[in-house]
């Protein structure tokens, strides 16, 4: 058990150190010397959980989405804006969001593009999909493709959010991004009581 739990932590030092200097240096530039440095663990150590900086790239991917879960209310849409928004908030200080940012903008032209979007995109579907079930979607709207466009902005959103501001103006451009996606995709009855600021939200701890 004291094995497992030594285990456990040294896994999460190495990605939290991972997350630190890719978000810090970026992924091209990072090395696995200086996030081995950073977590203050032996090289041994580093390589039993990960092979290469690769597979630790992919593991601070994985595990960016994990903190978290969706709230579960009458409207569908209106947790996806508040589950967005609480996204917004945590990209301001969350290594592995920042991380994850950094190793998908950079390997996207490479040969083997490690792309995050898919977990995010899998989350949005789910609550898409329950939305239409509820009647809120507008006919026609296909919860999957919606999903897919609504991640493909938001990544666009955030990312000119951190050149201009540092994402400091992050929420706001993500109220911006509901208000022009909301009357194509939500029902008349729905969008009445949608609110695009989002309902109190809190970064997860």
């Amino acid at each position: 058990m004291v094995k497992q739990e030594r285990a456990v932590r040294t896994r999460r030092a190495v990605l939290e150190a991972a997350a630190h200097v890719i978000g810090t240096r970026g992924y091209q530039a990072a090395t696995m010397a200086e996030i081995i440095q950073r977590a203050g663990v032996t090289k041994g150590a580093v390589y039993f959980h990960f092979t290469s900086k690769d597979a630790l790239a992919r593991a601070v991917i994985t595990e960016q989405t994990d903190p978290f879960l969706p709230q579960v209310s009458e409207s569908r849409l209106q947790d996806a804006i508040d589950f967005t928004h609480q996204v917004a908030l945590a990209l301001r200080s969350d290594p592995l969001l920042q991380a994850g940012t950094r190793i998908a903008v950079e390997t996207t032209f490479s040969e083997n593009p490690l792309v995050p979007y898919q977990a995010w995109t899998d989350i949005i579907t789910t609550m898409f999909t329950e939305a239409r079930d509820n009647g809120e979607l507008l006919p026609g709207v296909a919860p999957d493709r919606a999903a897919e466009f609504f991640v493909a902005a938001y990544m666009g959103v955030q990312l000119f959010s951190r050149a201009a501001t540092n994402r400091a103006d992050l929420p706001e451009r993500v109220t911006a991004l509901w208000k022009h996606t909301l009357p194509g995709l939500a029902s008349p009855g729905a969008l009445s009581h949608l609110d695009p600021h989002g309902r109190c939200v809190t970064i997860p701890v």
